[in-house]
């Protein structure tokens, strides 16, 4: 099942892709929100399409939504890809490098993306993400999967300078507003044979800088979501975002480079559909 939220900011509403069709689902009567995912969702969601509801077809020129509402959590993990932790000058870890990103960051994934006031230094991340599905609280390896709902596509920009120079956290270079477009859909589950083997991609301008695969991660999803439930209680709805492949603006050489106003970034990957933002300035 894919699931996608429509409609503009502040009046989204749910809905599914099927058969490559748009489809209003509203008539169920729940949005994505942590109830449905703590309540089995998807699945009572099927059992309600199998009695064949009247459903409307969405306009394929309306807005995508963010296709979930805002979780309590957006979890990330730096330096997953050992080719990104290369061209980032680092050591790859010997434990997941986690850091948050705040949902209020949370865009849909054709939004425009705004420049921060200030940037220099914005870039670009093509990753997996992962959506909680049951409430996860020192979960074993081999149960990680039972609580995972879906997975989608994430772009995770991040403002290097903000990240980098500015001492303290990264969380400070990964939150401005828009810098996390999500989806198109959350696919379940079933829609995938393996996520440890999804190529992924991204583009600037047409000019492809991001081509990878999740057999590359250094710590995979059971793995990080064993790990993450180690430290933290993750939530139905939780974000966990695994990490990008090399490819970055920042691991461009002979120097790095970054976005500007006009840019137009595409990505996209294995089953988790494809997005397009364009860069645009920030207003006062």
């Amino acid at each position: 099942m894919r699931l996608i939220r429509f409609g503009q900011p502040g009046m989204e509403k749910p809905g599914i892709v099927l058969q490559d069709n748009w489809l209003d689902v509203s008539q169920f009567g729940e949005d994505y929100t942590e109830q449905f995912w703590a309540t089995d969702g998807p699945k009572r969601l099927a059992e309600w399409l199998a009695g064949n509801p009247k459903l409307s077809e969405i306009d394929k020129s309306t807005r995508l939504a963010c296709p979930l509402t805002r979780p309590s959590k957006i979890i990330c993990i730096g330096l997953n890809y050992a080719d990104h932790a290369l061209e980032s000058q680092m050591q790859a870890p010997a434990e997941p490098v986690v850091f948050f990103k705040a949902t209020t960051a949370m865009a849909g994934p054709y939004d425009d993306v705004i420049l921060p006031r200030g940037s220099e230094k914005t870039d670009w991340e093509v990753e997996l993400a992962v959506i909680i599905g049951k409430e996860a609280r020192y979960v074993s390896e081999e149960d990680a999967l039972s609580h995972v709902a879906g997975y989608c596509l994430h772009n995770d920009y991040s403002e290097r300078a903000f990240q980098l120079e500015r001492g303290g956290q990264w969380v400070k270079g990964k939150s401005c507003d828009t810098f996390a477009p999500l989806g198109p859909w959350i696919a379940t589950p079933d829609e995938f044979d393996d996520v440890q083997n999804l190529r992924l991609w991204l583009s600037v301008n047409g000019k492809t800088m991001q081509d990878g695969n999740t057999s590359n991660m250094i710590f995979g999803v059971v793995f990080l979501v064993h790990y993450l439930s180690q430290f933290m209680t993750l939530l139905p709805g939780d974000i966990i975002s695994t990490g990008t492949p090399a490819g970055v603006g920042l691991g461009q050489k002979p120097e790095p480079w970054y976005l500007k106003a006009g840019d137009i970034v595409e990505l996209g990957g294995d089953g988790l559909g494809c997005s397009r933002q364009r860069i645009i300035p920030f207003q006062q």
